[in-house]
């Protein structure tokens, strides 16, 4: 179904996982699709040359870090964030919800926002519903989170229903605050912590809103991965069919196969870009750790059944050469890796909802499975 700035249509079903077209106003994203993490308006090392190469169709940034620095109003001055970061495709930006998680030794929390001690210059900064909003829409992006309260788990039943209710209500000022509804969508994010109850019931009143998009929180946050998958299903099955569905943080290959199977579209993680400044890299056969001394001598590709520049240019012995020396050609090469990689794995997942193939994607989660855990020795 379409709104002013955005639409999802679905194609083609496999149990229930799905493949389908978001349309932005920056283009089309085939789903299900993985969004490189550029948290301060670049994916770490990467060029958007480099991004688009290897698969990306959308790239992520963060509200909180560039209202920060360079500023949103800078960035406005300058043509928007697509001009600034010298990126033509579609972005969608975190609302700055997740600094209540990651940074809560420095947040405060009330009805007004959220009040954040910023560690790069000391101030006492209050981000509310309203200038989430507004930071969004001045940094032209084609999606805009609405303020959400991300909890920490695990976390009481109580505060649970509190901050869902509290989403709620922040949610509701988000959509007052939009002025620019045709040309940045608006996505409201599922709450509830690990209370199937809370879950459902907050999706059902968010699909009430009829927003854009839809995203679910809360989770990847020290839960138990059985939990992760099992509340994504939960989450994505009370949600509409005609809407994109988005898991936020998320994850390991193996973590997105599953929740594709569930019937999640959309996801985001840094894993890739963090794995790859650190020598790791996801290949066929495994989590590769190029900084282990097996690899010195090693004259093969670092993975024969990828076509990045670190896998046909250069061999898994020069790789572990700069890993070890900490060289930054070492982050660039394996991060470029990591993202073809989870680009590919994508486009192979879409490939067998459209072919209807089930024993496909069984397969590919397997492939997943062997890629996330590490190589011996």
């Amino acid at each position: 179904m379409a709104t002013p700035c955005s639409s999802y249509e679905l194609i083609q079903s496999c149990g229930a996982a799905r493949a389908g077209t978001l349309s932005l106003v920056h283009g089309p994203v085939p789903t299900p699709a993985f969004m490189p993490v550029g948290t301060r308006g670049t994916v770490r090392g990467v060029t958007p040359s480099e991004l688009r190469d290897a698969g990306s169709h959308i790239v992520l940034a963060n509200t909180y870090h560039l209202w920060v620095r360079p500023g949103h109003e800078v960035v406005e001055r300058l043509g928007g964030l697509h001009r600034f970061m010298a990126w033509d495709g579609p972005i969608l930006t975190d609302s700055g919800g997740y600094q209540i998680f990651s940074m809560r030794d420095r947040t405060v929390v009330s009805e007004r926002g959220v009040q954040i001690h910023s560690p790069e210059d000391g101030d006492r900064r209050m981000l509310t519903p309203e200038l989430a909003v507004q930071i969004q829409e001045a940094l032209g992006v084609d999606v805009a989170m609405a303020l959400d309260e991300c909890l920490e788990h695990p976390a009481t039943r109580e505060r649970a229903q509190q901050s869902t209710d509290r989403t709620t209500r922040w949610l509701r000022r988000c959509l007052a605050a939009r002025r620019q509804p045709d040309r940045t969508a608006l996505f409201g994010i599922v709450q509830g912590g690990l209370y199937e109850d809370l879950r459902v019931a907050h999706a059902q009143e968010l699909t009430a809103l009829d927003l854009d998009g839809y995203a679910i929180g809360g989770l990847s946050v020290g839960e138990h991965r059985d939990d992760l998958v099992a509340y994504a299903r939960l989450s994505a099955a009370a949600l509409p069919a005609d809407r994109v569905r988005y898991l936020m943080g998320v994850g390991h290959p193996v973590d997105i196969v599953d929740a594709v199977l569930a019937g999640v579209d959309l996801f985001d993680c840094v894993l890739p870009s963090r794995a790859g400044r650190h020598g790791q890299a996801y290949t066929s056969v495994g989590r590769v750790n190029l900084r282990n001394g097996r690899y010195r001598e090693d004259p093969g590709p670092l993975d024969p059944d990828c076509a990045c520049p670190a896998c046909t240019t250069y061999s898994r012995a020069y790789l572990s050469h700069l890993a070890r020396a900490k060289e930054r050609l070492a982050g660039r090469l394996l991060t470029v890796h990591n993202l073809t990689y989870y680009h590919t794995l994508m486009a192979r997942l879409r490939a067998a909802i459209l072919a209807d193939r089930p024993e496909e994607l069984a397969g590919l989660r397997a492939v997943a499975a062997l890629a996330t855990a590490p190589v011996p020795g």
